[in-house]
């Protein structure tokens, strides 16, 4: 129990940017994470002669694969002259190799299912805590000397509103998760109501990638359900089976019976989407600009080495309209973690497959495509939708930064590929719960361009 707390802490405050010290490349959750760690190394080698869990081999793999890609990359880099800015550089290796060590070990034994679920529920139940004691400092409740704004932007201990968006994101799809595989319903109420917090300071985040996670999670849940219920084997969801195929008849000929009335009412959608959008969506044709230059410039220097990629860190040189929007605004916020104007260039192209490519080249974006669709199939063969919506949401935030450095992406992955053997040790009455009246029983189953951010870092 003590393992699971420290790893969901670890979680938790790895996004907590500004409760590092000045100076230190790590922070109170790597810290978390490297005991974690330990302790997981010393219980492994206690039991060295237990099977290993199915999904062990494709995590190593996969960092196997990751890792050679990112040499290559390296070398390729030095070949041909690449300008690194080393702290960059330094901090994207040191943060993959403390994620590959974390992501391997937390599927490393037959009990890792049971284990992430009990780590789910500390992380959906204290994260709700968690996120409470930060508005309560933003609202002046408490005092405690951090800045939690970001200009109008909520983005509590973190460094900019968009690793606190993604946080709130997963926390909010790990609880539908919890909700959708429970049994007993104050479970089932506990976990819906995890969902509440998570979803409400996400949207304080004025995060438009969080914003459309949040519209997206139900029909995604949804479609992922009723394709369950088509394809299951079970004769007992025949009912539902028949109650899939007529929703699936019946959708087209509702939406063509809508068809009329969105034409009539396009402006209204217009002014709603508008306001669902940050700042109104002022500047939303600036950002958007700015990531179609950004992406381009990363498609055109991955091609550059070849499809090789350069290594690790970011390739990219500062946008012109960003060095000017921040001479323009003067004073930053405190705690502000981007990459400043130096010869080098260490700009993202705030999209996770085009900066795996300028990283690892296409076989970096190759592997990370592989091991996250696995882990999608995965989920649906063990019938967790709320997992596959999870990832479904992760993959949203991958479409506006780069994910794969954030550990809670690597603790989806690793709670998708270890959800049949849960399911299957489930059935032996294990409790996966780490409360008591929750027991487990066995479920089969950025901104416009004055204002960008860099994506969440370690």
């Amino acid at each position: 129990m003590t393992a699971d707390a420290l790893l969901a802490l670890g979680l938790l405050l790895s996004s907590s940017s500004q409760l590092r010290v000045a100076g230190l490349p790590i922070g109170p959750g790597e810290i978390c994470m490297v005991i974690w760690l330990l302790l997981m190394l010393a219980g492994a080698i206690g039991r060295i002669s237990s099977p290993l869990t199915p999904a062990f081999p494709r995590m190593l793999i996969f960092w196997a694969i990751f890792g050679t890609a990112q040499s290559v990359g390296t070398l390729t880099g030095l070949a041909t002259g690449e300008d690194y800015d080393v702290s960059w550089f330094m901090h994207d290796a040191m943060a993959y190799v403390l994620l590959a060590a974390v992501s391997c070990m937390s599927v490393i034994d037959p009990t890792s299912g049971s284990r992430l679920r009990r780590v789910a529920w500390l992380l959906a139940s204290v994260g709700n805590a968690w996120l409470a004691l930060q508005l309560a400092g933003a609202w002046g409740l408490i005092s405690i000397p951090i800045d939690p704004w970001f200009w109008e932007r909520f983005r509590g201990w973190s460094s900019n509103p968009n690793q606190l968006s993604l946080v709130c994101a997963v926390l909010g799809l790990t609880s539908l998760y919890l909700a959708e595989s429970a049994v007993r319903l104050p479970e089932r109420i506990a976990a819906i109501g995890c969902l509440i917090l998570p979803a409400y300071v996400g949207r304080l985040t004025q995060s438009d990638t969080f914003t459309i996670t949040l519209l997206a999670a139900g029909p995604i849940f949804l479609a992922i359900k009723l394709a369950m219920s088509l394809f299951s084997s079970d004769r007992k969801l025949i009912v539902q089976r028949a109650l899939a195929w007529v929703a699936i008849i019946a959708l087209p000929l509702m939406l063509a019976s809508t068809i009329p009335f969105a034409v009539s009412d396009i402006s209204e959608a217009r002014q709603l989407a508008m306001g669902l959008a940050k700042n109104n969506g002022r500047g939303a044709t600036e950002e958007a600009n700015l990531r179609l230059f950004l992406w381009r410039e990363a498609l055109r220097r991955g091609f550059e080495a070849g499809t090789l990629g350069l290594g690790p860190g970011p390739h990219l040189p500062i946008p012109p309209s960003i060095v000017a929007a921040r001479a323009s605004y003067g004073v930053q916020p405190d705690d502000m973690n981007h990459p400043e104007s130096t010869s080098s260039p260490n700009f993202e192209a705030h999209n996770t497959v085009l900066d795996l490519f300028t990283q690892g080249g296409l076989i970096a974006v190759l592997s990370f495509l592989w091991l996250t669709g696995t882990a999608f199939i995965i989920a649906c063969r063990a019938r967790m939708a709320g997992l596959a919506t999870l990832l479904g949401g992760l993959a949203i935030h991958a479409m506006s930064g780069l994910i794969v450095r954030s550990p809670l992406f690597w603790f989806a992955i690793a709670l998708c590929l270890v959800s049949q053997e849960r399911g299957r040790k489930s059935v032996c009455g294990q409790s996966a719960s780490p409360f008591p009246l929750f027991p487990d029983h066995g479920i089969l189953n950025t901104t416009y361009a004055g204002r960008i951010e860099t994506s969440s870092r370690l």
